[in-house]
């Protein structure tokens, strides 16, 4: 597995027929969020995300570096000028279009419900009702589980999904909503054998969007089209499978 600071060398951006002197300040959450992005030991990056930022990047011939950000503030940082782009599982929807621009999805899965192995539930309004809902602030699961839960569910927000994860296990809560992959990588965890999947929620596609894409400022055109390439030639090439299937049983594009 790749463990990673810097992710590509500096290069020309020959497509685009100019040169690329600066780095790319690629902004992703300074909370772990397994397996798609978490420090080591000693604080290097690892996990499918920074692979695959790694890869387009150098498909791209982009010069980037990895610029940990609190989730909260991450759109901000990005309008403001402090990272250049966001990689880091958000959701292209039509909240965040209203603010930066997106590049084609690099990948689509459904989003779920965990519970408590022992509780009756499933992943509706009905199903949840009267139980205790725990979603990380700032995201598109804390939006739909205020459009569709809040009432008859009880909602607990955290700020990382770690700290979801830690009261899930510890009885706290009695499940949680995020994506499939991530809560795969909690349930194959000793903490995570207290609960399993209790079904994927009605998709509602102006909240929780059209799959995960690359955030740019309005107006970078040139760097969205840039990370375009890039994806597009590692779906091509093969690269895209290869790091996917050392973290995934399957395809977790555009499904």
């Amino acid at each position: 597995m790749k463990k990673l600071t810097l992710l590509a060398t500096t290069a020309f951006l020959a497509a685009a027929g100019m040169a690329q002197a600066d780095q790319v300040r690629i902004g992703i959450a300074a909370e772990p969020y397994p397996p798609f992005s978490s420090p080591d030991a000693a604080g290097n990056w690892e996990g499918w995300e920074i692979e695959i930022i790694d890869a387009i990047c150098t498909a791209a011939e982009l010069d980037c570096v990895i610029t940990p950000t609190s989730w909260d503030g991450i759109i901000p940082s990005l309008v403001s000028g402090r990272i250049d782009a966001i990689m880091n599982s958000m959701s292209i929807t039509a909240d965040r279009l209203q603010t930066i621009d997106f590049s084609d999805p690099y990948y689509n899965t459904p989003t779920v419900i965990v519970g408590q192995r022992d509780m009756e539930m499933d992943a509706t309004p009905e199903g949840l009702a009267g139980l205790v809902l725990g979603v990380q602030v700032a995201t598109i699961h804390q939006t739909y589980a205020q459009t569709y839960f809040e009432g008859e569910t009880e909602l607990r927000t955290y700020q990382t999904q770690d700290e979801v994860n830690q009261d899930l296990a510890a009885g706290r809560i009695d499940a949680t909503q995020a994506d499939s992959l991530a809560l795969d990588d909690f349930l194959a965890t000793d903490a995570g054998q207290c609960c399993e999947l209790k079904g994927a929620v009605a998709h509602d596609e102006d909240i929780l969007g059209a799959g995960v894409g690359a955030g740019v400022r309005k107006g970078d055109d040139e760097l969205r089209e840039a990370i375009n390439r890039g994806i597009a030639a590692i779906l091509e090439d093969g690269t895209y499978d290869e790091i996917t299937s050392r973290y995934f049983a399957t395809s977790i594009y555009g499904n």
